[in-house]
């Protein structure tokens, strides 16, 4: 599936979280939601963008906004990862990859001279009304928590204000 463009419906979905607890995007409605799909747990550019989230995370949630990452690791994998860094956020394990497929993320890839699929590194701000605010597929895994809380500031300054 094409990644989604800004104004789409982002697509509900229900996956377990590093504790194996369910977690909805609809349980989310009325908040910021940073839908970060990313490679694989434990890699160095997966990190270094977990970490960017992580040291970011009392901003974020300033804000009014939840970060929720996403990859076709499982649970068992993203708890160790999620303790190993001390990741204040959802990791979200989407095995079978249809979470990843509904939002464009699960792509075919070539490394080494091979060539295999699995998911791609690509960030959707989803704005508190459900839809796609902005969609980062360039992404600097250092950096990266930062610019989206950087671009979170700016949606809310660019909101009406509701008064004349």
């Amino acid at each position: 599936m094409a990644i989604l463009t800004r104004g789409s419906i982002a697509p509900d979905f229900s996956l377990a979280d590093q504790q194996g607890n369910p977690v909805r995007l609809s349980d989310y409605r009325g908040r910021w939601v940073v839908l970060y799909f990313y490679p694989k747990d434990m890699t160095p550019g997966c990190t270094q963008e977990a970490c960017s989230f992580r040291d970011v995370h009392a901003d974020l949630v300033q804000e009014g906004a939840v970060v929720l990452g996403v990859s076709a690791d499982d649970v068992q994998s993203h708890r160790k990862f999620a303790d190993k860094y001390e990741l204040p956020f959802p990791l979200l394990a989407d095995t079978d990859h249809t979470v990843s497929e509904a939002y464009g993320a699960w792509r075919k890839k070539h490394m080494y001279g091979k060539e295999f699929w699995g998911v791609d590194r690509i960030t959707y701000l989803i704005a508190p009304d459900g839809t796609v605010h902005q969609v980062f597929t360039k992404v600097k895994p250092a950096a990266h928590g930062d610019e989206v809380l950087t671009a979170i500031r700016q949606a809310k300054q660019d909101e009406p204000s509701g008064a004349d």
